[in-house]
Formats: structure tokens, sequence, C-alpha cells
């Protein structure tokens, strides 16, 4: 697929309305971060989530969450992703993990213009007029070296103090509100506490529906019944799509719970990427490994106990579960 875009900085994902979708989840053995076996197996093969038909026209672009201007459309069903060094060094470990029909695949690295970008699966490419919802998953979306980082330094900011007050103008202290600014550290914690990343150990960072209309007003949105109204909102009444979302999302969480890569690693930042449309089709993925980083030596999480400054503990799974139940009750 080659797609073009006159502004690319409003894009992270490309749409394809005349791609199909396969509902084949397995491994594949073949290498498809080779290039030349890539081309030439692409129109040979129908058959796994990797390979699809393709046609060249213009598609709408999609920026749900993360920086503008990190994404540039690519060819053959791909994306271009500005090179993250932590998503870097997560990539190439999924694709030999169990966890690789889970996660867009990885193609290689690529340089354009002067920048370094990945090469990955465009994993909108097979849905017609999709509706899209990125979920961030655990209890935080910060490292626990960025908050010490940020603790070093504690220099007041009125720019988060004036981002705290546009989302809850009763959050700032006395002392924060006289001096009209407060602290990184301080920003970083209080804003988890405001969604459901504490409460529920993820949070809906934006929605986008197959009419073109988008919302990522869910800040607030913290509460297990406001969470389920906003999922009802984005699948509607169809229960076999339920259906097909609960099973995916219960082999996604069967194979973390056996993945060597999900074990030695901190998912932090991390989102399940759903996506649908209304031909019944219907996925989740695994995306965002910026923040996706080793454990320390002699440190093992279960991703489901309680984060306590030091554990590196991160809530994936307790997310996870807490997805499936609301699905479920669905």
């Amino acid at each position: 697929m080659s797609a073009k875009s006159k502004n690319p900085e409003e894009a992270s994902v490309t749409l394809d309305s005349d791609s199909e979708l396969s509902d084949w989840d397995g491994p594949v053995d073949i290498d498809l971060t080779d290039q030349s076996s890539w081309k030439k197996i692409k129109n040979v093969i129908h058959w796994t989530p990797f390979v699809q038909h393709f046609k060249k026209h213009r598609y709408p672009w999609v920026q749900l969450a993360g920086h503008k201007g990190n994404f540039l459309a690519g060819e053959d069903g791909a994306i271009l992703k500005k090179l993250n060094q932590k998503e870097h060094k997560s990539l190439p470990l999924l694709m030999a993990d169990i966890l690789r029909p889970y996660v867009p695949e990885y193609r290689g690295d690529l340089e354009k213009d002067g920048e370094t970008y990945v090469l990955m699966q465009d994993l909108l490419a097979g849905f017609k007029s999709p509706c899209v919802m990125d979920v961030k998953m655990g209890v935080r979306t910060y490292l626990e070296d960025e908050l010490e980082k940020a603790r070093q330094n504690p220099k007041l900011r009125k720019d988060m103090y004036q981002k705290m007050v546009d989302i809850c103008p009763d959050a700032p202290t006395p002392e924060e509100r006289a001096a009209g600014a407060i602290t990184k550290p301080r920003y970083m914690q209080w804003r988890e506490t405001i969604s459901s990343s504490s409460s529920l150990c993820f949070r809906i960072e934006g929605i986008k529906k197959g009419d073109g209309s988008s919302s990522k007003d869910f800040k607030t949105t913290r509460t297990r019944e406001q969470v389920k109204e906003a999922l009802k909102s984005f699948i509607g009444e169809d229960k076999t799509l339920v259906g097909k979302y609960l099973r995916r999302l219960k082999a996604i969480r069967a194979t973390q719970e056996t993945s060597e890569f999900f074990a030695k690693h901190e998912l932090v930042g991390s989102s399940l990427l759903f996506v649908h449309d209304a031909s019944g089709h219907g996925n989740i993925w695994m995306i965002d490994f910026g923040k996706t980083t080793p454990l320390p030596d002699g440190v093992h999480i279960d991703h489901r106990s309680e984060w306590k400054e030091g554990n590196h503990e991160d809530g994936y799974l307790r997310g996870v579960d807490n997805l499936v139940s609301i699905l479920e009750e669905l």
C-alpha cells in the first residue's frame, strides 16, 4: 500500500478501505523483516495477519495518542515510526517471543530526511472505516527513574499547573494556587489518580469512530461505571463483537502469562489497540513500547501486585483482568 498525506504530522496509522482482514492469529516461520523476502511473498500468501492486498489510494489518518510527527505513511501495509531506543530494543525480542502474533510486525529500520524510523505493520489495513480505541495499560505511565529524576530538580512549573486546573480546577493546594505552579513529580503522580489508571490499572486514552468523530476527553473517566459506558459507546450493541474482543483479550492474557519477554520486562505507557468496523471484523494488539524496560537483575514482578516505589510492578495484567471483567458484563 502506498499512502500519502498533505499533513503527515496529524497521523499515527493509515486506514486501508479496500484490504481484507485475516482472522488467523498464529505465529509464522517466515522472516518478514527481510525486505526482499517480503516483496516476493506479499502478493502470493493471503492467510497470515502480516500479509494483505493493497491498492493505491489516499487514506485518512488518525492520531489518538502520543506526539504528533512521530508517524509517517509507508508502503506495503506499513507505517514509519520515529525510532525510540527502548522500543527499538524491545521489537526484535517481541518478534522472537510467543507474543509475536499480538504486536505489530517489525520490518526493520529506515532512514528518511535525516531521521531514523522503524518500519512497522499498519494494523488498520484491512478494515473499512474502522473504529479505533487506545487503552493505556497499567497503574502508571511513568518509569520509576523518571519520577526519581524529576525529584532531583523539582522546579515549579506554570505549564503543568495550568494543565492541572484545566482538568480539575479544585486540584491545586492553597500553596500551589498561590504560586500558580506545581512541580513535575506532583503532576506526574496526580495525573494517574484522576483516571481509571489508579483504580482499574488501565485508562481509555482516545476513541475514533467509523464516522470520523473522535474524542480524547477521558482524562477524568475513573469509575468502573464510567469506563463501562465508554466501552458501550465504542462497541455498540453488537454482542458478537464483544465476544471477539473477549476471546482475543483472553488469548493475549494467557500468552502474556507464559511469555519470557513479558516476565522479564516492566511495561509502562504501553497500550492495547482495539479496532473493529461495521462488517464485524475486530481485533486487539499490544502497541507502544517506548517505556518498556528490562527488569533489574534479581527483580521479579507478576504484573498484578500493588505498585510500591522500588518494586517495578506495572499493574498490566491487573488491568487486563479488569478489562475482561467489564467486557463480560457487556
